[in-house]
């Protein structure tokens, strides 16, 4: 074999590899899902948002929730039995307010219970598919966000305030429209809100926690943690399946050149003799 043959062998096991090297991380993915069906005897859905790195190439691309994934989350639901337990592991930033409304509406929809677990966040977005849920499980270190409607860059309660603080005619004819728009989407995000919290909780606690998360209080990325959200009268546990952290290992970050954490992974407990270097 010549030092040319030797060249393509390389280059055709190397252009290869990436593929091979998804469908083994997509296996075992599928694996731990339907581990996880079988204990918890549920349909597992999983809506999880990270850098992917793309074959070859390298960089990184961005998600957040779609249409895309609302037609395939509704489609999962579609085709589970209504009895049939829905279990949604989420780890977002948020999204499009159309596509998590329309899962959030499904999940209320569904006969049998809906659990949600959070491992690390699920903020805007991701956080008003929690808020549709039987019961929020959560890590101890997790957080949920507020869900106030953002225009482009800014949060359209900040919009409103700038309007309510300027005489009429020193603001703009842009500033004004944006601030219909944002009264409009404040309103119907608050709106949407108490109608999915009002099937877990009395009418009128649901309505103060709508306002809450919806009217601009905090900033859109303050992290709502397990203590607040139990505080805000969300049926929070932290009873996360070992299966749900194993399955979260599975959606690395893509790889840098050097790494910002590193650490031995392996459990640590009490009277272990730690590693030395």
């Amino acid at each position: 074999m010549s030092i040319f043959d030797l060249f393509w062998l390389f280059f055709i096991v190397t252009s290869l590899l990436p593929a091979i090297q998804k469908r083994m991380l997509e296996a075992a993915r599928l694996k731990l899902i339907h581990d996880l069906e079988q204990e918890r005897k549920s349909r597992v859905i999983t809506l999880i948002h990270r850098q992917e790195t793309m074959a070859l190439l390298g960089f990184p691309v961005f998600r957040y929730i779609d249409i895309d994934d609302s037609e395939e989350v509704l489609r999962a639901i579609k085709l589970t039995d209504p009895d049939v337990p829905i279990d949604l592991i989420l780890h977002t930033p948020g999204g499009l307010v159309l596509a998590s409304e329309q899962i959030a509406h499904a999940l209320c929809r569904h006969k049998a219970k809906v659990t949600v677990f959070v491992p690390h966040y699920a903020m805007s977005g991701g956080t008003l598919l929690a808020l549709a849920a039987d019961e929020i499980v959560m890590d101890e270190n997790a957080v949920l966000g507020p869900v106030d409607p953002q225009l482009g860059e800014y949060p359209a309660a900040s919009i409103l305030k700038v309007v309510e603080q300027k005489d009429i005619n020193e603001v703009e004819d842009k500033t004004l429209i944006l601030a219909d728009v944002a009264r409009k989407a404040v309103a119907q995000v608050r709106t949407r809100v108490e109608t999915i919290l009002s099937e877990h909780m009395p009418p009128e606690r649901a309505r103060a926690v709508a306002q809450a998360l919806s009217e601009g209080r905090w900033t859109h990325d303050y992290p709502i943690t397990v203590e607040e959200a139990r505080e805000l009268g969300l049926p929070v546990s932290t009873e996360m399946p070992d299966t749900v952290y194993k399955l979260m290992t599975l959606y690395r970050q893509p790889a840098q050149r050097r790494p910002s954490v590193q650490y031995i992974p392996v459990p640590y407990r009490a009277g272990d003799e730690k590693p030395r270097g």
